[in-house]
């Protein structure tokens, strides 16, 4: 064809192997639209072969709905000569031989030579990427949160559904809005300094650690949210996804929670205030009364008939319980109240302590005490004390009769903190009680099986939760019973109290 033979004697052969290497479809056409150029990307592309569109019209490339439109916006390029997208903020769409559209992107560049101006079109399929964006609209359209896509001076380009029914604005009114206006008056001068940090390190990150955020309805309403930002980048930009959801209720069920703390926290204050008030003043008037009756058993045991024996007998058990669980009592509302620093503690020397305090109850049982290496820690030694002394003190109780006692106390260190065993031999505990034992006042065997007053275990577990612990047990009914609880492997003073 004669234009493509004058083109051919205009330009290098270069230009020609450049134009036929290139990876997508270009195409050359001269002032009045006709084709002097392609490449075999474009014979590809469209299903024409090349003399089947030289000398043609470009208009052949088009679907008739856009051929009228056309040559106006040819006549617009010529008349400002500079490369640039064809179609700026609209859809283009090309057509094969077969008849079939498909969507295409555009870039125009001037070719100037001696015998006038060309334009070289670099004409590239989107339909695959059409097909990814849209499978993209849909996911963010079926998102159950609120979701916001901006450009990187903070338009709004993309919003779902459930945007408009938490702002109360139609998509309509928001697209090319800047996204401050979902945002309070007063936290937009701030923002925008955030959103351009943002952009300069884009990665998936939640909003606004550490501070409470508040968007802004259409109404002037505002409402606590929690923002999850999201860097979506394309061939042509880079956007961020905000996934956008209203915390109102969780703010209020955690106001309602945290009121409701302080409640119980006030209650078991006075609770506590209550048990120690009432434990000290019973005891002097329990002493009053189980003084004399302990010299009225003595004096007169046998002096009387049977019946008075017995009597006398329950008389002096019920106040001699009574006084242990009224010490009982004051040693658990004691824990947390005495103010006592925390300091340097031996746990070998607690233990000896506690060894002392029990040495009858070893010696009758002929219990066997194997203890391993014990740390230092920081905790209040008197509690320590106690603590030992009631799991020891447990492990003999509830002894088994057919075998001797055996006790083995150790530690290992987990990370920071120290786990601190003790091992016994008894009659074990069957699982389903595990978490009851240490409830105050729970017993699982009657007082003449075994006597106490039910607090032990319960004073053992606010002893390690007030040294930031916590306490467990393994057993099985028969085979022994072993109590573990933390301790802190610090020792500097930054957790003294």
């Amino acid at each position: 064809m004669e234009p493509y033979k004058q083109l051919s004697s205009l330009t290098h052969e270069l230009f020609r192997q450049v134009v036929e290497a290139a990876p997508n479809a270009m195409v050359m056409v001269d002032g009045e639209g006709r084709i002097i150029l392609v490449n075999a990307q474009t014979e590809k592309l469209f299903g024409y072969s090349r003399d089947e569109l030289l000398g043609y019209s470009v208009d052949l490339l088009l679907p008739d709905r856009f051929r009228s439109a056309h040559p106006g916006y040819r006549r617009a390029f010529y008349g400002d000569l500079k490369s640039r997208p064809m179609g700026s903020g609209r859809d283009l769409f090309a057509l094969r031989k077969d008849g079939s559209e498909f969507p295409v992107e555009i870039g125009l560049n001037p070719v100037t030579t001696a015998e006038g101006i060309f334009v070289l079109a670099a004409v590239v399929d989107i339909t695959e990427r059409r097909r990814l964006e849209e499978r993209f609209r849909h996911v963010v359209e079926a998102a159950p949160n609120a979701m916001v896509m901006v450009d990187r001076e903070g338009r709004i380009v993309l919003v779902n559904v459930q945007t408009e029914k938490l702002f109360g604005y139609s998509r309509k009114e928001l697209f090319e809005k800047t996204i401050e206006t979902l945002v309070p008056e007063r936290f937009r001068p701030r923002h925008r300094g955030y959103r351009a940090a943002y952009f300069d390190d884009l990665t998936p990150r939640r909003m606004g650690t550490g501070r409470d955020l508040y968007a802004l309805r259409k109404d002037g309403s505002e409402f606590p949210v929690e923002i999850g930002l999201n860097p979506v980048k394309t061939s042509e930009e880079v956007f961020v996804l905000a996934a956008i959801v209203d915390i109102t209720e969780r703010k209020r069920a955690e106001l309602e929670l945290l009121k409701r703390t302080e409640e119980l926290a006030r209650s078991n204050q006075d609770l506590e205030q209550f048990a120690y008030v009432a434990s000290h003043d019973l005891q002097e008037p329990l002493r009053a009364v189980a003084g004399p009756l302990q010299l009225l058993q003595r004096r007169y045991q046998g002096q009387l008939d049977a019946r008075a024996d017995e009597f006398i007998a329950h008389a002096v058990d019920g106040a001699t319980r009574m006084q242990k669980l009224i010490d009982d009592l004051l040693a658990y509302s004691r824990v947390g109240r005495s103010g006592a620093p925390h300091q340097l503690t031996e746990c070998g020397n607690v233990l000896d302590q506690a060894l002392k305090s029990l040495s009858v109850g070893l010696q009758e049982s002929g219990a066997q005490i194997n203890r391993g290496e014990l740390p230092t820690v920081l905790a209040i030694p008197t509690q320590l004390t106690l603590l030992f002394q009631n799991l020891v003190g447990n492990a003999l109780k509830f002894r088994r009769s057919d075998r001797p006692v055996q006790i083995d106390i150790g530690a290992q260190r987990q990370g920071g903190d120290w786990v601190i065993s003790v091992k016994d031999n008894g009659i074990g505990i069957d699982p389903q009680y595990f978490e009851r034992i240490f409830l105050i006042f729970q017993r699982l065997h009657s007082r003449t099986e075994y006597p106490g007053t039910g607090i032990g275990l319960a004073l053992c577990r606010r002893i390690v939760e007030e040294h930031g612990g916590r306490i467990w047990v393994e057993s099985a009914p028969g085979g022994g019973t072993t109590f573990f609880f933390t301790l802190s492997a610090k020792t500097d003073d930054s957790v003294r109290s």
